[in-house]
């Protein structure tokens, strides 16, 4: 009896041996499959410093989250077409850090960093518009051509800023009545190539401030892209009331350098014919490392 109740385990333990083996492969493939979903992507981008730090600082680094509040990926075939575009906002956990899963190839590579109200326009890497809608802002840029093979590849970007900033300080108080100032300008633009961080159309861009309480004197900064590293700006600037009725206007022309502050400051309201208008003219002489700022009166 002994003898057959012993045969009968030594006949079943080979199973049960193979059965825990196929137990022990399942568990272990299904750990490989998981972490194999959990990959991100072959080409990892992070955002290790920018160039130069906000308008304000005049120093020559600026952490990420001190600098801006929203990042843009894109990826591009050779020909222009965007294959995948990825967007952040301070606050999120991977901000400055983006993945894509490329097949192998040559692809363009575009991150912008900024701090307007929205996203860009990225459709055309030629044609990377901001508009009025989005505001216009502090802007950074990277840009590069990078080849995907079968290794992973991380890349640490570093990013330079491409807008110039005319700065307008009003010193006289802001009467009661003028409920908006309206700045129009042209001879830059909100829109420019990713691949030389230029203007790249003509337009007019607008911005309105409708929020004026505040001691004398008040700073409004307008942003833009240059057709040039240096240029000009034709800066329209109009008062208006609740019924949008012009209260006062003048119009300026802003000598303006990629990289740098024109300041320019007066009284805007007192002594001031309506509808008058200035012509700025300056020889400035710009330190192109970033070191300081160039202040204009009207």
């Amino acid at each position: 009896m002994s003898n057959f109740q012993f045969s009968t385990f030594n006949f079943q333990f080979p199973k049960i041996l193979t059965l825990i083996l196929l137990l022990l492969t399942s568990c272990e493939k299904l750990r490989i499959e998981e972490e194999t979903e959990q990959q991100t992507g072959n080409l990892t981008v992070s955002i290790y410093q920018l160039e130069q730090t906000p308008f304000s600082a005049l120093s020559t680094r600026a952490t990420l989250t001190e600098t801006c509040t929203r990042l843009n990926f894109a990826i591009y075939d050779m020909e222009g077409t965007r294959l995948n575009q990825v967007n952040q906002t301070v606050g999120e956990n991977n901000f400055g850090t983006a993945s894509f899963q490329l097949e192998e190839g040559t692809y363009k590579l575009v991150a912008i960093a900024h701090s307007s109200k929205g996203n860009p326009t990225m459709t055309n890497p030629a044609k990377i518009q901001f508009n009025k809608s989005t505001g216009y802002s502090d802007t950074f840029l990277y840009h590069t051509t990078l080849t995907i093979t079968d290794e992973p590849k991380t890349l640490a970007l570093t990013l330079n800023r491409i807008v110039a900033l005319c700065r307008f300080v009003i010193n006289d108080e802001i009467p009661e009545d003028v409920k908006t100032l309206q700045f129009k300008y042209t001879g830059g633009s909100g829109t420019f190539d990713a691949a030389t961080g230029l203007a790249s159309t003509n337009g007019t861009q607008t911005l309105e401030f409708s929020e004026l309480e505040g001691d004398a004197p008040t700073q409004y900064d307008l942003y833009t892209f240059l057709h040039d590293v240096e240029g000009t700006l034709h800066l329209t600037v109009t008062a208006l009331d609740e019924s949008n009725n012009t209260i006062q206007e003048r119009t300026f022309e802003v000598p303006v350098k990629q990289n740098q502050i024109t300041t320019l400051s007066g009284d805007f309201f007192t002594d001031v014919t309506p509808t008058s208008r200035q012509t700025v003219t300056t020889t400035v002489s710009l330190n192109t490392a970033w070191s300081g700022q160039t202040a204009l009166n009207y």
